[in-house]
């Protein structure tokens, strides 16, 4: 039995420490991070399985490090409107082999993006160290498990619904409110687990049962310094969203610009870690933002300067 976590109000002036992985130790709340989105499908949404077979998998692995990326993220099953749950050995076959031949050659983090317990101790053991979970811990009871006892960092995503059904008419009273419930219940659930506070990061889950036409996602990138209050860091996923195609009637591989303005917006707005498909001139833009973030104040210059 864990002992009962008191009242999440009550720590608000938590501020997670660094981010501190094997090869690497990231300074999240002093510059953006470049999460780099490696799909081993046969039918994202994103990239239309470009990176399906293993050899090319890790070819674009290689690239993404190389081109900037602070942190890999791998994924088997696609998460798209409407696509059902992956079969387990299926997922592993996938990215298994990637994570295996990946891992030693590449010096930065690797996430493996699965919903699956099983999937996610797999993949640790082969050198992954964060756990992005879409249904945030909700889709297979022993994923807090297999969290705690490897002390690996997890991203708690919101969802309304599941990915089959998730577009289907997704209904808010109060947006941000209740986003920020839901993230005040998991944090709260996973610290009862064991999980450990600081090896939490969240994220608003764009696009993931969010209207469209209601415009949930522009309310929630115009409004992302809400969430900073819990004090985690906060990961943002809007490249090449079904929201930006709809405002450039655009197909999702002429979205790049879109995504680099929601982007700039995001991390504008209080974002640490942004998802995204393509990374170097991503990079160039978290470069260009983050410099006008940390820009001192503006002010009355003596006459002699």
């Amino acid at each position: 039995m864990h002992p009962p976590i008191a009242p999440l109000e009550s720590t608000l002036k938590w501020k997670a420490p660094d981010l501190k992985f094997r090869k690497r130790t990231y300074a999240w709340s002093s510059r953006t991070l470049l999460m780099a989105v490696l799909n081993v499908t046969p039918d994202s949404f994103s990239d239309g399985g470009k990176f399906f077979e293993t050899q090319r998998a890790v070819e674009r692995g290689l690239e993404l490090w190389q081109a900037g990326a602070d942190i890999l993220d791998i994924g088997g099953e696609s998460t798209r409107p409407g696509s059902r749950p992956l079969e387990e050995e299926e997922e592993l076959r996938r990215v298994i082999p990637v994570i295996q031949r990946l891992s030693p050659q590449i010096d930065i983090p690797i996430s493996i993006d699965t919903r699956k317990a099983r999937v996610a101790e797999r993949a640790l053991g082969e050198g992954a160290e964060i756990i992005n979970d879409i249904s945030a811990l909700r889709f297979d009871p022993k994923m807090v498990e297999v969290v705690a006892q490897s002390n690996a960092y997890v991203v708690l995503m919101h969802m309304q619904g599941e990915p089959e059904t998730m577009q289907l008419e997704p209904q808010y009273r109060d947006l941000l409110r209740e986003i920020k419930e839901f993230f005040q219940e998991r944090i709260i659930f996973a610290l009862s687990q064991g999980v450990a506070r600081e090896r939490i990061l969240l994220d608003p889950g764009l696009g993931f049962g969010k209207s469209l036409e209601k415009g949930h996602n522009l309310q929630l990138l115009k409004n992302l310094a809400d969430f900073k209050e819990f004090g985690q860091p906060l990961l943002v996923g809007p490249s090449r969203k079904a929201f930006i195609g709809k405002i450039l009637d655009l197909p999702p591989s002429e979205r790049e610009e879109g995504t680099m303005a929601a982007a700039a917006v995001a991390i504008m707005n209080g974002a640490n870690i942004i998802r995204v498909h393509e990374v170097k001139r991503m990079h160039r833009l978290v470069r260009v933002v983050d410099a006008i973030l940390h820009a001192p104040p503006a002010g009355i210059l003596p006459e002699n300067h």
